[in-house]
């Protein structure tokens, strides 16, 4: 199955200071954007937004909610739609909307 966004840690002996790369699909993005019912751009940040997390060291899958949590809040201050872990139903939040 194909996915939407990937990110990669720098390599080992590569230290210029980033803090790695990240992969958005813009196909499966223009496609879930169309299904929730926002734009491509809203869709491709909400994907980098995820990306960023990952490079900042959170991993949905192991931390009991805490990317979950940031990526919420983030996401809201930014007034971007419904995360990806909020769309998986692994956020911890009972009000997972967009900001309108």
């Amino acid at each position: 199955m194909p996915t939407d966004v990937l990110s990669f840690p720098p390599m080992a002996n590569f230290s210029t200071g980033l803090a790695g790369d990240i992969a958005i699909s813009a196909e499966i993005a223009a496609r879930n954007a169309k299904a929730l019912g926002h734009s491509t751009a809203d869709e491709i940040k909400t994907l980098a937004l995820h990306g960023i997390l990952h490079l900042a060291g959170y991993d949905h899958e192991q931390d009991n909610g805490a990317m979950a949590k940031q990526e919420e809040k983030l996401r809201r201050s930014l007034g971007l739609p419904v995360s990806l872990t909020e769309r998986s139903g692994r956020s911890t939040s009972r009000d997972s909307r967009p900001p309108r």
